[in-house]
């Protein structure tokens, strides 16, 4: 049997989100990422009026979540790639580092995540992450 290589842009968004499991500083996480990167966060529950940023915000917003989340996965599920476009089907978990509202410090957060990569010059060129958390309860 066979196996065909998959899609050089499927395999770096493979790489950049474990990157960003593994808690990756804003210089590895460059690595990946186009000088002229837009990342968007569709509306969700943490982020109800959603959020545009850009390379500074992403590296803001990393550092952010590192105070926020001791520990976090992106399993992907599934991946299509069509020329400079790669989806992505995600779940993500993260363990809270700090209370966040009623929930204690070690809750397991968990979304569903559907995200749009779009590559230029081998880079990441725009994120659009679409975030389906599971409720927050204690």
């Amino acid at each position: 049997m066979t196996v065909l290589p998959r899609h050089p842009n499927v395999e770096l968004a493979v790489r950049y989100h474990e990157a960003v499991s593994q808690g990756a500083s804003p210089q590895e996480l460059s690595r990946f990422l186009h000088p002229d990167i837009e990342h968007r966060e569709l509306p969700n529950l943490l982020f109800p009026q959603g959020a545009t940023r850009d390379l500074a915000g992403m590296h803001a917003a990393a550092e952010q979540g590192r105070r926020t989340i001791r520990e976090q996965r992106f399993e992907v599920l599934g991946a299509v790639a069509s020329g400079d476009t790669v989806a992505l089907e995600v779940l993500w978990t993260g363990v809270l580092a700090v209370p966040l509202g009623d929930l204690p410090a070690g809750h397991v957060l968990r979304a569903h995540i559907a995200t749009f990569l779009e590559f230029r010059d081998g880079l990441i060129r725009a994120q659009r992450n679409y975030d389906c958390y599971e409720p927050l309860r204690p």
